[in-house]
């Protein structure tokens, strides 16, 4: 089969839901968001500072104490019948050394019929993908500081094709645990093919993530603002399906201004309840919204919701995100205090 055929469909496959910015570098994946507490909450939420181990694989910055001996789980079911998950663990080696990091992110595109140059039938293939992830984060002396890095071995198998890649993630955390505000600024995807997948070298889906949260003071409410793609600020385009054409068969197009970038960029989202057993998670994701929005037609792309409930050591989170009216994702989640 065509090699630039194929490295066309997993790619289009891997990044449907992120429009534009994907088909520019290799190895999306590593950006889709590896659990339903950040699926619920709009995606890409790298503000999270507790238990879950999670969320070290998006922000290193978040490794910390509190992650100690905790397994987290994650599956989903995504786009076209492509399934992946993540899984992470946190170990306290000790006081000196601090939080010991792990995590593994996997994807796999399922099956697919070849074809040669001419339109005949060859043998069927798959694809995957699998990053594993080892990361560390201290607390810079006598400050709210937090820096952290994760360093991932990426390999990829495409038909006959495949490659490896090392990438680092950098993350920096403040915490001020007077107000339960944290503020954050991520890099992701900092790094190389080691081996391409014929020759020619592909960038890596370098990201720079932003995001802040709170507490609300005496009411149960976590809010999380988060700015995304922060590398690249022209994400708004026009869609020609929004052209407007008069009655002299003059053809307007649609205008893209300053606050159509700034919108891409923006997610945000609502934690209910955030320290209980139970809590509901609430998102919006601004990009997703308007880039899958359809004409006429409320779909509520964009939007997205989940819960957790946490039963002795066992903590089940659930989320389902809404892209079109023809597409939406589910995700699952287990995280086991093995303390």
């Amino acid at each position: 089969m065509n090699q630039k055929f194929l490295l066309l469909i997993a790619s289009l496959i891997a990044t449907s839901a992120f429009a534009q910015i994907g088909g520019r570098s290799t190895y999306q994946f590593l950006n889709l968001v590896n659990n339903p507490r950040q699926a619920a909450l709009g995606g890409k939420i790298v503000t999270n500072y507790d238990y879950d181990p999670i969320q070290g694989l998006f922000n290193p910055a978040s490794i910390n104490p509190a992650m100690d001996n905790q397994l987290s789980v994650n599956y989903s079911n995504y786009l076209g019948d492509v399934n992946y998950g993540t899984v992470a663990y946190a170990y306290l080696w000790d006081r000196r050394t601090q939080v010991l990091h792990t995590g593994v992110t996997y994807i796999n595109y399922g099956k697919f019929d070849g074809y040669d140059e001419q339109g005949n039938a060859t043998n069927t293939f798959s694809g995957g993908e699998v990053a594993l992830s080892l990361g560390h984060a201290r607390n810079i002396a006598f400050t709210n500081f937090h820096l952290g890095a994760n360093v991932k071995f990426i390999s990829s198998k495409l038909e006959q094709y495949s490659s490896f890649g090392v990438a680092l993630d950098l993350g920096v955390m403040y915490v001020y645990e007077a107000w339960d505000l944290h503020v954050t600024a991520v890099g992701r995807n900092i790094g190389t093919q080691i081996t391409p997948y014929n020759e020619i070298y592909e960038p890596l889906p370098f990201e720079l993530i932003l995001g802040v949260s709170q507490t609300l003071e005496n009411i149960p409410i976590r809010w999380h603002f988060t700015l995304e793609n922060m590398q690249r600020w022209k994400l708004a385009f026009a869609n020609p399906n929004r052209d407007e054409n008069d009655l002299e068969g003059n053809t307007t197009s649609e205008k893209i201004n300053f606050f159509d970038h700034a919108f891409r960029h923006m997610i945000v989202g609502i934690e209910l309840f955030p320290e209980s057993g139970f809590n509901i998670r609430l998102g919006y994701n601004l990009r997703r919204a308007e880039e899958l929005r359809i004409l006429e037609q409320r779909a509520f792309a964009g939007l997205s919701a989940g819960f957790s409930i946490k039963l002795n050591k066992l903590r089940l989170s659930y989320s389902y995100a809404r892209f079109s009216s023809a597409a939406s994702s589910s995700y699952f989640g287990l995280n086991i205090d093995l303390q």
